[in-house]
């Protein structure tokens, strides 16, 4: 800034300082870099001026003001020396969460100092520690609770989203003491029902509509984080979830004519449902109006399947459909494709008919089984694709097949093959052949009904790679019996070679049905006689 103009913005003279906020806000307005402030100097003193500005109840200009500090906030080289308690609560105040009395601001100067705030926030932790202490939050959710009689515009209510998410995931205790302290998850529950009653004439959601329900979610998912699926919750916190996961259904139902915009709102409350324990997940599926026929059809908002209206379930797949095929980098996966294994894994985990459901999309009867399980562009080709990618994504792709397939170990190769599913069966001690310890679980009613095209090939399927072979020449034709002892003494030596050269690992399977590694080759023969019984006993 040249000395003209940091001479009339320091000047006091609110007449010259409105040129100069003004033309200080143009020519910054897009700048992220201040190192010409902060190494001249100018950064510090123009910070307290202006906030020595905002302290004048006569001060005329301070949305121009307020502008200013939120483009100084956007560097944080001296923010964290230099804010103070007093600047923190003069925004606080401006931006209508301060003291319950509060001021008497108008809109624009409100949605101003929230902006500021954010970026304050965001980039200091010394503010971060001071709002554990403020009203802050405490002022957030109090207007929160206000939007249903008071007329807030859309800035307000998005902004104070934007912080409320802001302060909750920078800041453990912050999280606890809105979701414990303050009944935030109560309050943004009745947030997202107010804001979907509010469309509720037609159903559809404008782009804003949108927007602001995505941050209301954000800090939703902020506040259940903590929840994995073996926490039980208690009565009142249960009940609370059952009525998130009850809102969550409905808003499934809503459209809007953006598609970018509906697949940010289905992502946000995938992202969410990751944090529901698995009790409150019955919720997702309905039943269906007595006006309907029951057909197999869909229409608007309705699936029906064994006389539920599984429209939730229908949607959740095909996103995660949309998402296998947008993430085309392995880079991409987990990120795009993890939230959406999980939230299905819990679905099925939930309910019979959920799993009923999703298994009569994803494994469907096995028809054309030429190809190996992983290829294709079918929703099992893709699963099984992931079976052999980075180790959580596989374990979460493995863990939703092995479900669908009533954790019955015969059923998983059917459908995956034994090489794609070896890391799963080592890591459960299921190489053995046993059942999953979860299958006693299952009704044992059997949900699999070979095709006549399946039956026609069944015998020549290579169960290890699960798919068609057709018949090859017997290696071993027209050898004597020297010739084949000596060609399987020569493999023993190349194993037992590759083993010295610490190439391959030989194991056997131990009595917990996991790999055990062996000290020489030849103890791998102690097993046949134990594996010919086994095949015996299973034909």
């Amino acid at each position: 800034m040249d000395a003209d103009s940091l001479a009339c913005l320091l000047s006091g003279d609110y007449a010259r300082v409105k040129e100069a906020l003004e033309k200080f806000n143009k020519q910054n307005s897009q700048v992220f870099n201040f190192t010409h402030f902060t190494n001249t100097g100018q950064w510090v003193p123009i910070w307290m001026k202006l906030f020595e500005y905002l302290a004048d109840p006569g001060m005329p200009h301070r949305v121009d003001c307020l502008m200013a500090i939120k483009v100084l906030s956007r560097d944080k080289t001296y923010l964290n020396d230099t804010v103070t308690m007093e600047q923190l609560e003069c925004l606080l105040l401006l931006g209508g969460i301060g003291p319950p009395e509060g001021c008497d601001a108008t809109e624009e100067v409100r949605v101003e100092a929230l902006k500021c705030l954010s970026n304050m926030i965001f980039q200091s932790p010394k503010c971060q520690e001071m709002c554990l202490n403020n009203t802050s939050t405490e002022g957030i959710i109090r207007r929160v609770k206000m939007y249903k009689e008071a007329p807030f515009g859309y800035d307000i209510k998005y902004f104070d989203m934007k912080l409320l998410f802001l302060l909750t995931a920078i800041n453990c205790d912050i999280r606890t003491k809105v979701r414990d302290q303050l009944h935030g998850l109560v309050y943004l529950v009745e947030t997202l029902d107010l804001f979907m009653s509010q469309a509720a004439t037609f159903k559809e959601f404008s782009d804003k509509d949108v927007e602001l329900i995505n941050e209301v979610l954000k800090v939703l998912f902020n506040l259940t984080v903590r929840n994995s699926d073996n926490l039980v919750p208690e009565e009142e916190e249960a009940s609370q979830y059952h009525r998130l996961v009850t809102v969550l259904h409905d808003l499934f139902f809503y459209r809007t004519l953006n598609r970018d915009k509906i697949v940010s709102l289905h992502s946000n409350i995938v992202n969410l449902l990751t944090s529901v324990p698995v009790s409150c997940y019955g919720e997702l599926v309905s039943s269906l109006h007595a006006k309907h026929d029951g057909s197999a059809g869909e229409c608007a908002g309705t699936v029906p399947f064994e006389h539920k209206n599984v429209y939730v379930l229908h949607v959740l797949v095909e996103f995660m459909r949309k998402n296998f095929q947008k993430a085309e980098k392995k880079s991409d996966q987990y990120e795009m494709l993890s939230p959406i294994l999980t939230v299905l894994i819990k679905a099925v985990r939930s309910d019979g008919v959920h799993r009923r459901f999703v298994r009569s999309i994803i494994l469907p009867p096995l028809r054309d089984v030429r190809d190996r399980p992983e290829v294709g562009k079918e929703l099992r080709n893709y699963l099984c694709a992931l079976l052999t990618s980075t180790r959580q994504i596989a374990d979460l792709s493995a863990e939703l097949l092995f479900v669908l397939c009533k954790e019955n170990v015969g059923r998983m190769i059917k459908y995956t093959g034994y090489g794609n599913a070896a890391g799963l069966f080592a890591n459960r001690g299921l190489l053995g052949g046993r059942t999953g310890n979860g299958g006693e679980q299952y009704s044992s009613d059997s949900e699999d009904s070979d095709t006549e095209e399946y039956k026609q090939i069944q015998h020549a399927i290579n169960p290890v790679v699960g798919c068609y072979e057709p018949p090859k020449p017997d290696p071993l034709e027209g050898m004597s019996e020297e010739q084949k002892e000596y060609e399987a003494m020569e493999l023993v030596k190349l194993m037992e070679k590759l083993q010295r050269q610490g190439l391959i690992q030989p194991c056997k399977i131990g009595e917990d049905g996991r790999p055990v590694p062996v000290d020489h080759i030849m103890e791998l023969q102690e097993e046949i006689p134990e594996q010919q019984r086994d095949h015996k006993r299973k034909t």
